[in-house]
């Protein structure tokens, strides 16, 4: 049986750009606006949950990504685009609540577990991009399993965070994830129209492939 070496600095680069992009400490705010409507238990589960889809949908991405986006005529841009507009609908919802102050998308529903947190908001478009990108780099067997470890770090850093989110909801009570569910729109609708810049620069910039 060959030797199987990781590859530590493509683990620590790998952990490292990932955690940057997902921004754990970043999503703590939206997390809790999107599941106000749910109890601890149910703010836990939907941290798991969560954390779980986007690995599932990372992993997917870094083990076959490329062969699915090019079997499927899609490029890169286009899966930002489309995480752009559905993060701008979110946004929306974040900062138009229905029903007069409750957010449909935070209604104790663990669906939200799956859309948006666990994708696009964790498992992005940037984060799917890195880990294609430090995928391809692994020359060995050792170099792939490194890249699978460091998402799993991150995953579990960003599970901790929304797992004890409830602290925070304990200090800012009702009205303070009431302001924060605003301000997080803001920034959410932000993030949307950055995602869909970036993919119309690079169409304008190589073309549209």
């Amino acid at each position: 049986m060959p030797e199987i070496t990781l590859d530590l600095t493509l683990f620590a680069s790998a952990f490292v750009t990932v955690l940057v992009i997902m921004d754990p400490v970043g999503n703590i705010p939206i997390f809790l606006a999107l599941t106000k409507g749910q109890d601890v238990p149910e703010r836990r589960r939907s941290a798991f949950l969560a954390s779980t889809v986007a690995g599932i949908v990372i992993l997917a991405f870094a083990l076959c990504g490329q062969q699915v986006l090019e079997l499927l005529g899609i490029s890169l841009e286009s899966l930002q685009v489309a995480g752009g507009l559905l993060l701008l609908v979110i946004a929306l919802e974040l900062l138009h609540p229905a029903g007069g102050g409750s957010s449909s998308l935070a209604a104790g529903d663990t669906n939200i577990a799956l859309v948006p947190l666990g994708t696009p908001l964790l498992a992005g478009p940037g984060a799917i991009a890195a880990t294609m990108l430090y995928s391809r780099q692994a020359d060995d067997l050792g170099g792939s399993l490194s890249v699978v470890l460091a998402i799993a770090a991150v995953l579990a850093v960003v599970y901790l965070s929304m797992r004890y989110a409830s602290l925070f909801a304990k200090l800012l009570r009702d009205n303070g994830i009431e302001l924060l569910s605003r301000v997080m729109g803001l920034l959410v609708a932000a993030i949307a129209v950055q995602l869909v810049a970036r993919a119309v620069e690079a169409w304008i910039t190589n073309g549209v492939a």
